[in-house]
């Protein structure tokens, strides 16, 4: 349902001001995988349009903090006037405390309320809803969201299903409270329980941690995935048309969720949108989950796809199955007020040199309990 948010008769929006991001120097190429995985670089190209993916060396607050960072400087906002900091991930340092509140404590944030959202690839777009909502009601008015993760450490490196598909990385946003209409003007987000299971990582308190072995099992039952996220995202795509009144015809550019060229394509022609207004970075990171909108919002903007004023529209699903999508419109300012290009510095080690171990172990894992 539309709300039409006032105070002393003036309509409230959420100005995206500040966006930024952090990609972790270490490249895996697809040729890279193949070197320990029963694969090739045309076998994931055709299923996926991946061509390489990152690998990070640090937790996934230290991503969200260089994202944050950069978020902050292109809207040229002091930490301490942040009243809420919210960050997606499914791949938290830890279960308590939160990242947010590392992202806090590091950026400075002496003010803010600080929380983690879980969605997983949905996590961003879910961010942006609620935290729009906090500024139109008047209860928050400057917001910093994040989505963040390091998905290579909790992947099964033996498994080249669903290895292949993703990647780590951060992105950020900066929204403050604005008369102008501009912002995430609607959104629809929902879940779809009935298949919670087609897409899960069976670790966490219900998992018998006293007989831990090493193995996190990721069940990915890709089909099955792909079928009703294609039919969540057409119901949300097709209600926050009908909220706004807006049509196909209106859209600018398509920026959606990073985890299938081909998906991508699909909603590309379901939305009318030509491929040369359809953002598309999968071949670079792979599926960074809850990072992958707000880097691709960065990038659609450092390459002049998003342009002043532009209308935009989004979709996204993930586990759960989280779905929604999303129709925004861009403020007047496409560049940052200050550099935003803060760089997460290598460690001296490539990707395999990070995911090797990881694949060794799980395989000695595997076998062992094969044997047992």
């Amino acid at each position: 349902m539309h709300r039409d948010y006032r105070f002393n008769n003036v309509k409230i929006y959420a100005e995206i001001t500040g966006w930024g991001k952090c990609l972790p120097p270490a490249i895996m190429t697809n040729d890279d995988l193949a070197t320990f995985l029963e694969t090739s670089d045309e076998w994931i190209e055709t299923r996926t349009g991946i061509k390489e993916r990152r690998v990070s060396h640090v937790g996934t607050s230290h991503l969200a903090t260089i994202a944050a960072l950069n978020a902050l400087a292109a809207a040229d906002v002091d930490p301490n006037d942040l009243d809420l900091i919210l960050v997606g991930t499914c791949t938290a340092d830890e279960i308590i405390p939160n990242v947010a509140s590392a992202v806090q404590q590091r950026i400075g944030a002496k003010y803010a309320a600080a929380f983690d959202l879980n969605a997983a690839c949905s996590s961003f777009l879910y961010g942006m809803h609620y935290a729009t909502q906090a500024i139109r009601t008047g209860a928050h008015k400057k917001v910093l969201i994040i989505g963040a993760e390091r998905l290579t450490r909790i992947l099964d490196w033996t498994k080249r299903e669903s290895a292949v598909l993703f990647g780590d990385g951060a992105g950020a946003m900066v929204l403050e409270a604005s008369e102008t209409e501009c912002g995430l003007l609607a959104s629809h987000v929902t879940c779809d329980a009935d298949a919670r299971d087609v897409l899960a990582l069976e670790f966490g308190l219900s998992f018998d941690r006293f007989g831990f072995d090493g193995i996190m099992p990721f069940n990915f039952v890709g089909q099955e995935i792909f079928k009703r996220a294609v039919k969540g995202m057409n119901i949300a795509i097709e209600k926050v048309f009908a909220e706004t009144g807006l049509s196909t015809d209106d859209i600018d550019s398509l920026i959606p969720h990073q985890a299938n060229k081909r998906l991508i394509d699909y909603l590309a022609k379901m939305c009318n949108v030509p491929e040369d207004k359809t953002f598309i970075n999968i071949q670079k990171y792979g599926n960074t989950s809850s990072a992958t909108l707000p880097i691709a919002f960065c990038e659609a903007v450092e390459q002049g796809m998003v342009k002043p004023g532009d209308t935009i529209v989004s979709a996204v699903f993930g586990g759960g199955l989280t779905c929604g999508a999303g129709i925004i419109k861009w403020g007047q300012r496409i560049t940052p007020k200050r550099d935003n290009n803060l760089q997460l510095e290598s460690n001296g080690q490539s990707a395999l040199d990070l995911i090797l171990p990881l694949h060794l172990n799980t395989k000695a894992a595997w076998e062992k309990r094969q044997h047992d």
